[in-house]
């Protein structure tokens, strides 16, 4: 027997059920509902109420009324077509349109901009703190404003790639390496100390290059960047007062910060390593976790 062909008011010729992929609705439950084919998806499936698929396109596009959207399933692109609203609602579209579309950019130059003249600031600052503040208006004001542009944003830039560069790191593998560097000089075995047992291992199974590649932290290296300076010029006062030109006073100020800093870097990596080397772990009994438990003053855990 030949199925029942039925026509609804929409056109839609049936001979099975439809129902919604959105809400699962049937025509029983709403039979005034306008349906829709918007894809190449077949059977049951490709249908969808107006309603349901226009609430669901919204969602796609997230308030973007142009972006393209696609059918979840066949991939097949939805045709949306918009009524004419009159030729001053279109230029009020056009208007939002391009507001949306280069504000990223007008945001982005904002955000370039504000940096860029930061660190031109910041760069004449140093230059006052460095050089001196009578001198480095001088040199400022007898400067041609087109280098001046492009020199003064360096000064920041070149502080923080400065800083970026872990040269303690290089000298203590450089030493590491070379175990025979602090035997014949006495006066490393304070920063880098042999024991015994380092002496009976070979070079190659007693001692590992130290683990040394901590996470670069942004913030810190900006701030140790921007501070640079002002630490230079307060050490060159205080060490170096003799020196009567400020420029060579600070640099030379700055160098030694710089080297005292970093040999004390070298040195504390250095011990870490051998305190991390010479670590053990002991057995789980009762002796060991009372001696443990005392020492970190934590409550033992009940024994099982």
């Amino acid at each position: 027997m030949n199925a029942e062909i039925n026509w609804r008011p929409d056109g839609d010729r049936r001979g099975e059920d439809r129902y919604c992929w959105v809400c699962f609705a049937t025509d029983d439950d709403d039979a005034l509902a306008l349906w829709v084919q918007p894809c190449r998806c077949k059977g049951t499936t490709k249908w969808v109420h107006q309603v349901c698929l226009q609430r669901w396109v919204d969602e796609k596009q997230k308030g973007n009324s142009l972006k393209c959207v696609v059918c979840p399933q066949c991939q097949t692109e939805y045709i949306i077509v918009f009524p004419n609203m009159g030729p001053l609602v279109n230029f009020l579209e056009v208007i939002d349109t391009l507001i949306k579309r280069l504000s990223p950019f007008l945001a982005a130059g904002v955000v370039v901009g504000s940096l860029y003249w930061t660190a031109v600031t910041y760069g004449a600052i140093t230059i006052l703190q460095v050089v001196g503040h009578k001198e480095g208006l001088s040199v400022m004001e007898n400067s041609d404003p087109l280098v001046l542009l492009i020199g003064l944003p360096i000064i920041p830039v070149g502080l923080v790639l400065g800083k970026m560069i872990r040269w303690e790191d290089a000298i203590l593998r450089f030493l590491q390496n070379r175990r025979t560097v602090a035997r014949k000089f006495p006066l490393l075995n304070f920063v880098l100390p042999i024991n015994e047992t380092e002496e009976n291992e070979t070079s190659e199974s007693s001692l590992s290059p130290p683990i040394l590649s901590d996470p670069v932290s942004a913030t810190r290296v900006l701030c140790g960047a921007i501070l640079l300076p002002t630490v230079s010029s307060i050490v060159g006062r205080i060490f170096f007062e003799s020196i009567q030109n400020n420029l060579h006073r600070t640099i030379i100020g700055g160098l030694a910060f710089i080297t005292v800093k970093g040999a004390l870097k070298i040195y504390h990596k250095q011990q870490q390593f051998i305190r991390k080397k010479q670590r053990k772990i002991l057995d789980h009994n009762e002796e060991n976790v009372n001696v443990y438990m005392s020492k970190t003053s934590r409550p033992s855990r009940p024994q099982p």
